[in-house]
């Protein structure tokens, strides 16, 4: 995928250019929506599919008291749900108090000046520019006999509620992996790099990658039955995860570290994309590392036996 961040660099492409806009941030059914008629317009001219969308999120810029505290995708991770869904460009235009002070007019004739662009696709209720003036109507009054088509796709619901990335964080802050993996039609993952820790999962018997995740949405504390992705090209690996403050023998920073069943290799600096499955059981404080040492084995067993049975949720 390529990726730009000014609209001017759009002009490389001479067209068909089929653009997705939105903050996208989950990449949820709902976005998927918008999305993939970007893709489907390309898929029938011959053209490319782009998506635009804006780092950071513009509510952290616009109200930061009203901001969400965590992420469901970074940059990053986003990049490569979208790759993974026919998205060919991503415009990550940088959102600042420069741009929230942009017009809505303003933005739209820039955009409406690529001389490629064929396609725009937004969510019908979609707004953009100064105090949030812009709309699909707006573009449409702006775009006259210019060529470009413009697509309103409606929300997608679940179970009678609109799927939302407000209402993905609760669903995930609650635990409900299952229901957040029906809003995204893929289990929930994370991703991030694998940074050095203190080495004590190796002198418990199980070798661990202390993944940093940043301000990522995570589920509740536990342990997980989990996958992991180390590149694009390489099929998954089957791991348990615990995720918290490991109070046998810490007690202070939240930490996601994973195993990787049946691996042996340096994971150090690697990327890894980790899927949430089943919940095994609560973190708990054990009496001191013997005990601790022999639940570790217990949980690589029960992980590998709802691997085995189909039951690891992912």
């Amino acid at each position: 995928m390529i990726r730009f961040s000014t609209i001017a660099d759009l002009e490389e492409f001479q067209g068909p250019l089929h653009l997705a806009m939105g903050v996208f941030d989950g990449v949820h059914l709902g976005h998927q929506a918008v999305i993939g008629a970007a893709v489907k317009g390309a898929g029938v001219s011959g053209g490319v599919a782009g998506v635009l969308t804006f780092e950071p999120h513009p509510v952290q810029v616009l109200a930061p008291d009203r901001a969400p505290r965590r992420i469901l995708t970074s940059l990053e991770h986003k990049e490569r749900l979208l790759a993974s869904l026919g998205v060919n460009v991503l415009l990550a235009l940088r959102f600042d108090e420069a741009m929230a002070r942009q017009s809505a007019e303003d933005f739209a004739d820039g955009l409406l000046a690529v001389k490629g662009l064929r396609q725009l696709v937004a969510g019908e209720d979609w707004k953009f520019g100064r105090d949030r003036r812009g709309t699909l109507d707006l573009l449409r009054s702006l775009t006259g006999s210019g060529g470009v088509e413009l697509t309103a796709i409606p929300a997608v619901m679940l179970k009678g509620e609109r799927i939302s990335s407000t209402l993905l964080r609760e669903v995930l802050r609650e635990g409900s992996l299952e229901v957040a993996s029906e809003m995204l039609g893929r289990p929930y993952s994370v991703m991030g790099k694998v940074l050095p820790g203190a080495q004590l999962g190796r002198e418990l018997g199980a070798p661990t990658a202390n993944i940093s995740v940043g301000d990522q949405q995570l589920p509740p504390d536990g342990v997980y039955a989990v996958k992991a992705i180390l590149s694009e090209e390489e099929s998954p690996c089957r791991g348990v995860a615990n995720l918290g403050v490991r109070p046998t023998v810490d007690g202070e920073r939240r930490l996601l570290e994973v195993h990787l069943l049946d691996f042996d290799g340096d994971l150090y600096g690697t990327v890894l994309e980790v899927f949430f499955g089943a919940r095994m059981r609560e973190e708990k404080k054990f009496g001191g590392p013997e005990e601790l040492k022999e639940q570790i084995q217990r949980d690589l067993q029960g992980a590998r036996r709802l691997f085995e049975e189909d039951r690891a949720g992912i």
